[in-house]
């Protein structure tokens, strides 16, 4: 079965969700099927992917309930003869789902987080609309399922890296920009400086860990509204020489690359697509077990897991990868082993498999339209 995708995604910036979106959507097309993005103009998601060679569509939606942004999507799907529309993020569900009322096109929804869907009558609506939701992991389906979801609408697609690519690890004199020396032993977190990814509990854990290793340097990757306390919280622990905040960079995955433990501090975690990294590049990793984690991380074959909220047992988690050498190395040979399980290949095959059946539930439920209105226009006489 060939699908005509339109691929939802109406964020700002480039983070894990869009990564996600741009892979699915290029594989895709690798396989024969056909993707178009729709995203907002000018952000990453719509210059990569044009640059990928796929059909790009503007939205850029007011709010979520932008019926003229759900308009335009709706004459997209209708001209482009899309199969699937598939919104991506929380913010694209609602007009995904405005613009496919009565068109008899599936919605497929990702969550990507662990957090509870909220109460009120829009969000039941908008999810209400999806003919399956994809969890990117267990620990979201628990929770989709414990916000009232029927079990039989969610399908468990892990999230998927790119395993085929090179990444050099970055070059001496970037590290060396970023306060980093050569030979200091470097921790690294990718991630967005919010609430969730608890950026204090990274620094609080690199004060313990400089405590064993005391030329660590460590690298916070990403910015985000916390960024201020973070840098007091820094500040206040004396660490301005050892942790440094890098903010957005285009070179992420270099710097990540050359990393001796890469980490992930979270108190909530839908999965961690950043570990997935870590895994292809063989990097040993310190997280903790929030969420999906420990389903990406498999606690002492491929990291070491630490309690979520818990700074002391991450710290001494990521000076145990350092100081323990050959530990670290088993770690991370097996880290690059696992890495093949979360491949984008199987990523894509498990998404064609929920756009296989959400397609035959349609079809099906049309022939059963179509039969019932035959039998009715026998009985009544009607032409």
């Amino acid at each position: 079965m060939t699908h005509r995708v339109l691929h939802v995604d109406t964020e700002r910036g480039w983070r894990g969700g869009e990564r996600q979106a741009l892979w699915l959507a290029r594989e895709l097309e690798g396989r024969g099927h056909r993707s178009f993005v729709a995203a907002r103009a000018g952000e990453p998601l719509a210059i990569r992917a044009s640059e990928a060679g796929l059909r790009v569509l503007g939205c850029d939606p007011a709010g979520e309930a932008d019926v003229l942004a759900a308009l335009r999507l709706r004459r997209a799907i209708r001209a482009n003869g899309i199969t699937v529309v598939h919104a991506h993020t929380a913010h694209a569900v609602a007009v995904a789902a405005l613009a496919t009322l009565r068109l008899h096109v599936p919605l497929v929804v990702s969550r990507r987080v662990d957090f509870p869907l909220r109460g009120n009558a829009g969000t039941r609506w908008k999810y209400g609309r999806a003919a399956a939701i994809i969890a990117i992991s267990r620990a979201v389906a628990r929770v989709l399922e414990s916000s009232g979801v029927e079990a039989r609408l969610i399908h468990v697609v892990p999230d998927g890296v790119d395993t085929r690519r090179a990444v050099a690890p970055a070059a001496e004199a970037t590290l060396a920009s970023l306060g980093v020396g050569r030979g200091q032993p470097l921790v690294v977190q990718v991630a967005q400086l919010v609430g969730h990814k608890d950026p204090l509990n990274f620094v609080r854990a690199i004060g313990i860990a400089r405590r064993t290793v005391p030329d660590l340097r460590a690298l916070m990757v990403g910015d985000g509204p916390l960024r201020a306390e973070v840098a007091r919280e820094i500040a206040r622990m004396s660490l301005g020489d050892t942790v440094r905040l890098a903010g957005y960079r285009t070179d992420a995955d270099a710097l990540l690359a050359a990393a001796d433990v890469a980490t992930l501090s979270s108190r909530e975690e839908g999965m961690g697509s950043v570990l997935l990294d870590a895994l292809a590049f063989g990097l040993p990793i310190a997280a903790t077990n929030a969420g999906g984690i420990p389903e990406v991380v498999v606690d002492g074959e491929c990291g070491l897991l630490a309690p979520r909220s818990d700074p002391d047992a991450l710290g001494r988690a990521i000076a145990r990868l350092i100081t323990d050498r050959a530990l670290a190395e088993r770690l991370a040979a097996n880290a690059l082993a696992r890495s093949v399980e979360f491949s984008v290949e199987r990523m894509t095959e498990r998404t064609i498999a929920v756009y296989d059946a959400v397609v035959a539930r349609r079809d099906d439920g049309s022939r059963m339209r179509n039969a019932s209105s035959a039998s009715s226009a026998a009985v009544t006489g009607a032409p």
